[in-house]
């Protein structure tokens, strides 16, 4: 505070009368009071000063900051995995003979690996292939990911299971979940918890590569059956995957054997092909494989399952799918005459995929090698990995919810 302007002294002789002393004592009496103020208003900053530093290193929520503490995320089941963990969340892998090699039981006892696929060789009787999924699900702690391949008529690995009729003799939406309800039960009897089933292709084509496999009727009566196939999978406690994502009706031979292009306009995949996948979201498949032929009206360089455009722009934005994307098996021809499997598969996981399928019994360990050192060296491949993982262990968690509630 200032002090008051005062005149000027006007020069006089005459003399200063000598000041009363009451005058004085009210003076000194407000100097006491403006140096109690100031005193009082000292120590309520050294309080807050005390306060806030007490208070530790927080974000700035003062006005001239404007800044807010943004709420702590909560922990996720990925967060509590290392990167190696993580990277073995996005492989599938498969063995020869109806035991588990030593590898795979140490893989996933220590969380380098999703899961298996079993085929025929892995199977001999029930009560063998039941000792082996407890085997597996033991060393995984109940988290893995067990599965085959049940259509029914010719692709049947688990020759004492339903269906014995493929299919094409499954005509109708009654027969589908029939049929799919009979299948799921008698593999989740021993231990199988994912079909690498229903095809979802509309397979109208002559000479479609999958017409002996897939359900009959147009791209409405198809949608129905597997909208009906997914439903009774579901309810039966196996999780289903309608396959071979966008669409495999028009392909005139199978990428296990050669590489394939798909020449469908894009109008035509999106109005037809795609409206049993549209049937199969809807009815909240965890599951979607994605084919490995090329479609060149959706993307002309990267075959289906490591194509973003595909994967990411098609089945996630414009179906909505937010469950899991596996590839078909990185061993295909098709995919071989482009590239080795371990770089295939970190062409699928960048695209998009969230499971490479491996299906020969010496890929996992350079396709792990390789994906782990992508990771390493690449920020966006290493988040694109946790994405993947995080979704793959929520499958697991409904995995293990539904085999409670078999009990």
């Amino acid at each position: 505070m200032s002090a008051p302007t005062l005149p000027p002294p006007v020069p006089s002789t005459t003399r200063r009368p000598p000041r009363r002393r009451g005058a004085a004592s009210a003076r000194r009496r407000l100097r006491r009071r403006r140096r109690g103020a100031l005193g009082g208003l000292a120590a309520i900053a050294a309080i807050a000063l005390i306060a806030g530093l007490s208070a530790g290193s927080g974000p700035d929520t003062s006005a001239e900051s404007g800044a807010r503490a943004a709420p702590a995320r909560p922990e996720r089941a990925v967060d509590r995995l290392n990167l190696k963990q993580q990277v073995g969340q996005t492989l599938l892998l498969s063995f020869a003979g109806p035991e588990a090699p030593d590898y795979v039981l140490k893989a996933l006892r220590r969380r380098r690996v999703a899961g298996v696929v079993l085929f025929g060789p892995n199977v001999v009787s029930r009560d063998q292939l039941r000792e082996l999924t407890r085997d597996l699900q033991r060393a995984a702690r109940g988290r893995a990911i067990v599965a085959t391949d049940q259509e029914g008529g010719s692709i049947r690995q688990v020759p004492f299971a339903a269906p014995v009729e493929g299919q094409p003799s499954q005509a109708g939406r009654r027969e589908a979940a029939s049929a799919a309800r009979e299948g799921a039960s008698d593999l989740r009897s021993v231990g199988v918890n994912v079909n690498l089933a229903p095809i979802a292709d509309v397979g109208a084509e002559a000479g479609s590569a999958v017409g002996g496999r897939a359900y009959p009727g147009g791209p409405g009566e198809v949608a129905a059956s597997v909208g009906a196939s997914v439903r009774s999978h579901l309810r039966a406690g196996v999780l289903p995957t309608p396959k071979h994502f966008p669409g495999f009706g028009s392909a005139q031979a199978n990428t296990d054997d050669e590489p394939v292009t798909i020449d469908s306009p894009r109008a035509q995949i999106v109005e037809r092909d795609l409206e049993p996948f549209r049937a199969a979201v809807r009815a909240g498949t965890p599951l979607v494989m994605a084919s490995h032929a090329l479609y060149p009206a959706l993307d002309r360089k990267r075959i289906a399952s490591q194509s973003s455009a595909i994967l990411q722009g098609l089945l996630r934005r414009r179906l909505g799918f937010r469950g899991v994307i596996v590839t078909d098996s990185v061993e295909a021809d098709a995919v071989l005459d482009r590239s080795s499997v371990e770089v295939a598969g970190v062409r699928s996981v960048a695209a998009g995929a969230d499971l490479v399928l491996m299906t020969g019994a010496g890929s996992y360990t350079t396709v792990y090698d390789r994906l782990l050192a992508r990771a390493r060296r690449s920020r966006a491949f290493r988040r694109r990995v946790e994405e993947s993982a995080e979704r793959v262990l929520a499958l697991g968690d409904d995995l293990r919810r539904r085999a409670r509630a078999a009990r």
